[in-house]
């Protein structure tokens, strides 16, 4: 009679073991890709500021083009991409930066003076100073960029 609960303990001994073994490889599996699928969404986006133009040097209530160059790290490269805002200072010198992209189909607009708005080429789109929309096809106003001013110099948040 001893060799059948002898036999059994053995058994329950590798049995513990090879369930410790699996628990411990699905825990470090689980650990692994739940990081590599949540990490994305937790990790905190750098705030990028960069020099956008001067105070002094804008006009009051005329959207400036100003093209800002932001570098990014792709891979073992890092790549300068030019983005163009409009800058606006208002009559109390808060400033403005209105993203150029057009919200139809992603054309860039530009600054129409002499109509007093901003239009875009591609299927008639017109949005006013401020980036609200006019008329035509785009869906809504143009994107707003946070800024902020330090002296004289004004900075975009990218």
């Amino acid at each position: 009679m001893d060799a059948p609960t002898e036999m059994s303990g053995r058994r329950r001994f590798f049995a513990r073991i090879i369930t410790t073994i699996q628990a411990a490889i699905g825990g470090t599996l689980g650990v692994l890709l739940g990081g590599t699928i949540i990490s994305p969404g937790l990790a905190r986006q750098q705030e990028k500021w960069l020099p956008a133009g001067s105070l002094a040097q804008l006009p009051i209530n005329e959207p400036t083009p100003v093209t800002i160059r932001v570098a990014r790290q792709d891979g073992y490269t890092q790549v300068v991409e030019l983005r163009s805002v409009f800058l606006v200072k208002g009559p109390d010198s808060a400033v403005t930066a209105l993203d150029s992209t057009c919200t139809h189909l992603g054309c860039r607009v530009s600054w129409d003076s002499m109509a007093g708005e901003l239009r875009c080429p591609c299927h008639g789109g017109a949005y006013d100073r401020t980036g609200e929309v006019k008329s035509g096809p785009p869906p809504r106003a143009l994107a707003r960029l946070n800024t902020k001013i330090e002296g004289d110099g004004i900075l975009v948040q990218v």
